[in-house]
């Protein structure tokens, strides 16, 4: 969590002079479960101040300061929100003489493409962005039949550790800010209008902040951004909070504090394991919260919320993938008695050399199969990049593999 706004176990936010320096979750520097850090997490600068970061009272001073009036700011918002528009050179609507100052000052660069990897003839786009600082983070544009859904990053890297996913191995560098987060959005609901995905013209639907990073762990920038989304211009780009699904790995404090927003996202638990004995191998987290209290956050929120949960599952070969995983899995949800979860299976996308590789096909039915006859919902995946880097990070970590061997070459 970034070191202005971290949670207390309460769910309450601490102080920057609270907030230690290190360690983005409550007791992350001491304790059963600490972030992994990236060797460079201690480089820590700000992106650019972005039209998306400020408040409207901020905008309107950054106006006044360019000698602009009022209603120029809402000009700006409807180009920005209403029209996927960062070019104010061809602002015709706005002071010749101004439109390369308010450019500078409300839209500064903050995602750069490096490259797209195209699969499932042309109805996914995964891009890899460079950040202000040589960072790079990853999304994912996914084209459906009936939707459109967009996987955001939130964080550079990710401190949670889980052992099979490609960003935990990056370990995490920092938070992302607002803008960083929301400009992945603009661009995406830009490239559908313009009919760069394969299909034509279209509109972006949904946004799943399932890509880089743990959400709750970039609260402050998170939030910001699921109001952004979800507002209709000229205050956002108009998608509905009900197609908006924020994930963690379970960050307890997070949970609570989304559940008291009453903002209808919805909450997706990355689980992985049934038991704390195995969560505590595939997820470190489950050391600092186990599944009793991840569960309970989440049946609560379904609670508040009236939305089910999703309880995601990646299924991975002879390790969580058998009968008797998914008959506790059940039980355990079966627990709270109210239909409150659907869960998501997903086949693993392995890791280049990793031990850990996706479940075999029968596995994966009969999983599904047991919670079928134990009365859970659930829906298997539906996989998409297999002839890509499709796990998420996997790009980004072969980006700074090649990059940290040029510079040891250099050196």
């Amino acid at each position: 969590m970034a070191i202005d706004e971290q949670l207390n176990d309460n769910g309450t936010a601490r102080t920057a002079h609270d907030a230690p320096e290190t360690g983005i979750t409550p007791g992350g520097t001491t304790g059963a479960f600490r972030d992994v850090l990236s060797k460079d997490h201690a480089r820590r600068g700000k992106p650019p101040l972005h039209f998306a970061d400020m408040t409207p009272d901020e905008r309107i001073a950054k106006a006044g300061e360019l000698g602009l009036p009022k209603f120029r700011v809402k000009q700006l918002a409807n180009h920005y929100y209403g029209h996927f528009d960062v070019n104010a050179a061809e602002f015709t609507d706005f002071p010749a003489a101004k439109r390369d100052e308010a450019a500078a000052e409300f839209f500064p660069e903050l995602i750069h493409e490096v490259t797209r990897q195209v699969a499932d003839q042309g109805a996914t786009i995964k891009t890899l962005w460079r950040l202000f600082d040589g960072s790079h983070i990853e999304s994912v544009l996914m084209r459906y039949p009936t939707r459109t859904t967009l996987c955001i990053s939130s964080q550079v890297g990710c401190g949670m550790g889980c052992p099979f996913c490609a960003t935990g191995k990056l370990g995490l560098t920092r938070n992302m800010s607002a803008g960083e987060i929301l400009e992945q959005v603009r661009v995406a609901a830009r490239m559908m209008r313009d009919g760069e995905v394969a299909g034509g013209p279209g509109r972006l639907s949904n946004i799943v902040f399932m890509g880089m990073g743990e959400p709750m762990g970039n609260y402050r920038s998170v939030l910001s951004a699921v109001r952004q989304i979800s507002a209709m211009p000229p205050e956002g780009f108009g998608i509905s909070a009900r197609n908006i699904t924020v994930s963690t790995v379970g960050v307890v404090p997070g949970i609570r504090k989304l559940t008291a927003e009453g903002i209808p996202v919805r909450l997706a638990v990355s689980l992985h394991a049934p038991s704390d004995e195995l969560r505590d191998e595939l997820v470190p987290m489950n050391k600092r919260f186990n599944t009793t209290q991840v569960l309970d956050a989440a049946h609560d929120y379904f609670l508040a919320s009236k939305r089910r949960v999703s309880i995601e599952y990646a299924l991975m070969r002879g390790i969580n993938d058998q009968a008797e995983h998914a008959r506790l899995l059940a039980k355990r949800l079966n627990h709270y008695g109210d239909n409150w979860a659907h869960v998501n299976p997903i086949p693993l996308n392995p890791i280049e050399g990793s031990r850990w590789t996706a479940s075999k096909p029968e596995d994966e039915a009969r999983f599904l199969e047991i919670l079928h006859a134990a009365g859970i919902t659930a829906t298997l995946r539906d996989t998409r990049g297999q002839d890509i880097d499709g796990a998420c990070g996997q790009l980004a970590a072969k980006t700074k593999e090649a990059f940290e061997r040029r510079d040891g070459a250099e050196g």
